[in-house]
């Protein structure tokens, strides 16, 4: 079977699903979604926390886009897959101390609700916590948490209300360019397309790789896992201790989704361990003790690894594919597409619609272009997307 479609996308997950939404919505079409098994790569291993706590400004309006683009969803599709709790990053050591008085003086220049708090309020904002007298923080109470899964599925159900077809349950087995379209192969079908975009997270490289093109990304494992207090934990501020570097937010029905068992090592997508490992699960069950003592018996109900796209500079690759006409990337988030998926979606939208090369659509890229590391593909170290640091190599 031969299909014809304007724009195919590789990859269902929050990222895909939400530009196929948002290109049905410009009126660009046919677009074909495909993925063998929708919603079970990333996105529905995400911790799915939105902070505008960040170190870069165009990634923060990104993300502000985003968040509010998830409220407006979910307030008609799903109520609660989206909540406003606030987010609160605390440290007691002098150089994350540093770190954290540097960013509260960067995010109010950006014009971001982040708070300085003592002690005290600390206390107030996280009482489920034990603090030394020297910790402060830095408290977002506008921040918001999603179900990662639940926001990829109200994207997905509405681009196929408007027309977009999902093929699922075939793995890919060609990409190929021939003149001025690309064809895609899955089992028995041929779908022939203008453009093709790879938003396949981790597994991107290996689609990169079938048309010889590459771009300096790197799979690398994140692990997380839920516990359940007893009683059952109320709705709190997410939260990120720069000293234990573990994160937490609320579930649901009471539970806690806890990390960051992040390895800066790349991995193999094809040989990953999907199992959490007994370290991190160790590590967590030491810092609820110690920091979280009201949690410290909480039973571990599930833990898990999933995987993230690093970049040398922490930003995504969206745009146009360099050398491949008609291609484009979504990707490269270093753990936190979820936070930008929506916004990010709704630019290269834009820029397909305009045909790939408007002059406008391209600089609302500018910062993540693709072509920015043309001639740069060399090894590099990967480095955590989540700091308050700027920079290629943060500290927190």
């Amino acid at each position: 079977m031969l299909e014809t479609p304007e724009v195919v996308v590789l990859g269902a997950g929050v990222a895909g699903s939400a530009l196929a939404y948002h290109l049905a919505r410009r009126g660009v079409g046919p677009v074909v979604i495909f993925d063998p098994q929708p919603l079970s790569g990333a996105t529905g291993r995400a911790a799915g926390i939105l902070t505008e706590q960040l170190w870069d400004p165009w990634d923060i309006e990104l993300v502000r886009e985003t968040k509010e683009e998830y409220r407006s969803l979910s307030a008609s599709r799903d109520p609660s897959a989206y909540a406003v709790n606030g987010f609160v990053r605390w440290a007691s050591g002098p150089d994350a101390l540093r770190s954290l008085d540097a960013a509260a003086e960067r995010l109010r220049c950006w014009s971001v609700d982040a708070r300085p708090i003592d002690l005290g309020e600390l206390s107030r904002v996280a009482p489920y916590a034990r603090f030394e007298a020297e910790h402060r923080g830095l408290y977002s109470p506008g921040d918001a948490i999603v179900t990662p899964s639940s926001i990829a599925t109200i994207y997905l159900d509405l681009a196929r209300a408007s027309g977009v077809s999902l093929e699922a349950g075939s793995a890919m087995t060609s990409l190929a360019s021939g003149g001025e379209r690309w064809e895609v192969g899955a089992g028995s079908t041929r779908i022939r397309t203008r453009h093709v975009v790879v938003a396949a997270g981790a597994w991107s490289l290996g689609i990169l790789r079938r048309i010889h093109r590459m771009v300096p990304m790197v799979p690398y494992r994140t692990q997380a896992a839920v516990l359940r207090p007893e009683p059952g934990a109320d709705v709190f501020p997410s939260f990120h201790d720069l000293d234990e570097d573990v994160y937490a937010r609320p579930d649901s029905r009471g539970r806690v989704l806890a990390g960051d068992g992040t390895e800066l090592v790349a991995v193999d997508p094809e040989r990953a361990r999907w199992a959490a490992d007994a370290s991190f699960e160790a590590h967590l069950a030491e810092v609820f003790d110690r920091r979280l003592p009201v949690w410290k018996e909480a039973r571990l109900e599930g833990s898990w690894a999933g995987l993230c796209l690093a970049t040398p500079d922490r930003r995504p690759l969206i745009g146009p594919l360099p050398g491949a006409e008609g291609a484009y990337l979504l990707g490269g988030f270093n753990g936190f597409g979820v936070m930008r998926a929506g916004a990010a979606a709704a630019r290269l939208a834009d820029l397909i619609a305009s045909g790939g090369s408007g002059t406008k659509e391209l600089a609302a890229l500018a910062p993540v272009l693709p072509s920015r590391f043309r001639g740069e593909l060399g090894p590099f170290p990967i480095r955590p997307g989540f700091t308050l640091d700027e920079g290629p190599d943060p500290r927190f």
